[in-house]
């Protein structure tokens, strides 16, 4: 901790405990001392939040607040992921509600101008307040036990300095119902104040659907009655573009908030990649740096990013990471993933940053002699024949029915034999050109043939920048099993002539033995 830098006899900081107070700068309302660093530690109740508030306000100004400046920090002071605001001048700061029963107040002074400084108060569990985080929840007064009567709380949502749309999503609702939801209500606002437009008003007990902003401010509203209460609700925000995206391109990259800089703490960030049916989704870990594992458990309890198989969290577990890792690519089954980031009330870290590509669905197998590449033309939808190659641009797919197909033999297409394990292979690689423009954007595939045993495999090698995606996986297993845009055959596949060849010939050596046998009894 750091240590309290006031003048002797200056009552500076401290830890406020009781329910509710008031504090303010040292010889408030006259000016404060120079040179002086106070600390304001406000714990309340586990399981309570804070809600602060600023009747005056007026330090010394500078275009950073980088000489007198108040720091509000969601928890304790320091943690750069818990910082709330940075504050000078004469603009008080807006109300401030805690994600938890602890915040911190800095101020500090330099050697030269003394203003009047500040007078703040703060309450436990106030309902509403502003808040100013990139993710966050809502409750209502109470919850889970039922709500008070005549309550009136406003969330003023935004003001990050992420400037996206705000999405709004309702875990558990029950509020008193009645016509026109005249009685109870959760109101919405597509703006800071109730002279905003109107996002809905709801009561009774279904959830209301997911809600997204079209300004950087989103204002919720909660009102009751003299009688008749329920549990309430329960509601979690993101600001859409820093901590919740979708993404539907082949290819892309997204790293978390304020990357490289430090992420803020309590955050619950979504990023959800959904290709079209048959594709699969590769992710490539560029950086991860996150708080590190608990001593305990040597789980990763605190801050994590986890993957899942889908667009949901009750998808299959594909990994889940914490610490300064660099995790292995993983590869979803079907043609969605959700990499979903939690951190906590403190220690926040430089984040991560990841790369995406789409794996697109094929089927490719082998005779002795022959490649077989089929890829739907529906996954390709965009790009003509010549845009799909085998080895080199001469080698270009045909178009049959609804596939692309390749069909060529080993001594051309700059298929190579090599050694690997011990077993001589029949190697070579696939292009698909989904350049646009100036952009080039070449994802390569090896594709790979065991003769003897007719089996082939296929690897994705280089996706939008190979120097990133160096690191290969094979794509083989369950390419087809899911996803449903192709024939569901086999990628190992025998080649069926041959066994046709080798029936013949057992039938045939059948039918002499059968007849010299004959002859001999004749």
């Amino acid at each position: 901790s750091h240590p309290l830098l006031c003048p002797p006899g200056i009552k500076c900081g401290g830890v406020l405990s009781a329910p509710s107070g008031n504090f303010s700068s040292p010889n408030f309302p006259g000016p404060y001392p120079y040179e002086t660093e106070c600390t304001w530690l406000i714990v309340v109740a586990e399981g309570s939040s804070v809600l602060l508030s600023f009747s005056h306000f007026e330090l010394e100004y500078h275009a950073v607040c980088a000489y007198d400046y108040l720091q509000v920090y969601n928890g304790a002071a320091r943690d750069r992921g818990n910082l709330l605001g940075t504050f000078c001048g004469r603009s008080p700061p807006p109300p401030f509600s805690s994600a938890w029963h602890v915040m911190a107040v800095v101020f500090r002074s330099d050697r030269h101008v003394a203003k009047r400084g500040f007078a703040a108060a703060y309450q436990k569990d106030a309902c509403g307040g502003q808040l100013t985080g990139l993710s966050g929840e809502i409750t209502s007064p109470r919850y889970p036990e039922s709500y008070p009567n005549d309550a009136e709380c406003r969330w003023s949502i935004g003001g990050a300095g992420g400037g996206g749309p705000l999405t709004l999503v309702f875990a558990d609702f029950q509020v008193e119902g009645g016509q026109g939801c005249g009685f109870d209500y959760v109101a919405l606002f597509d703006g800071p104040t109730t002279s905003a437009p109107s996002l809905g008003r709801y009561c009774g007990s279904a959830r209301p659907p997911r809600t997204v902003s079209s300004a950087p401010h989103l204002l919720v509203l909660f009102k009751s009655d003299f009688n008749i209460g329920g549990r309430g609700f329960k509601a979690h925000f993101y600001s859409a573009g820093e901590c919740q995206e979708v993404f539907t391109t082949i290819k892309g990259n997204f790293s978390s908030p304020r990357y490289p800089n430090f992420y803020p703490n309590n955050l619950k960030c979504q990023w959800s990649i959904q290709l079209p049916p048959g594709y699969r989704v590769k992710v490539f870990f560029l950086d991860m740096e996150l708080e590190g594992r608990s001593s305990l458990t040597d789980g990763c309890d605190y801050d994590h990013l986890a993957a899942f198989d889908g667009s949901a969290e009750n998808g299959s577990l594909l990994g889940r990471w914490c610490g300064w890792e660099s995790p292995a690519p993983v590869t979803s089954r079907r043609n969605q993933l959700l990499l979903v980031l939690h951190t906590d009330r403190n220690t926040a870290k430089r984040g991560f940053s990841v790369t995406y590509v789409g794996v697109v669905p094929m089927n490719v197998s082998c005779t002795r002699t022959d490649f077989h590449i089929q890829i739907p033309v529906q996954s390709l939808a965009q790009l003509q024949r010549n845009r799909i190659y085998l080895g080199t641009p001469s080698c270009a797919a045909q178009v049959v029915g609804r596939n692309f197909k390749i069909q060529t033999r080993f001594d051309t297409c700059g298929t190579e034999s090599q050694k690997r394990n011990n077993t001589s292979v029949m190697v070579s690689t696939l292009y698909i050109d989904f350049s646009a423009g100036d952009q080039e954007d070449i994802h390569q595939y090896e594709v790979q043939c065991e003769p003897k045993r007719k089996e082939a495999s296929v690897t994705l090698i280089a996706g939008p920048n190979p120097s990133r995606l160096s690191q290969a996986e094979n794509l083989v297993d369950a390419q087809q099993q899911e996803g449903g845009a192709m024939d569901a055959r086999e990628i190992k596949s025998q080649d069926t002539s041959d066994i046709i060849f080798i029936s013949i010939c057992i039938l045939a050596g059948l039918l002499m033995v059968i007849a010299v046998v004959g002859l001999v009894l004749l």
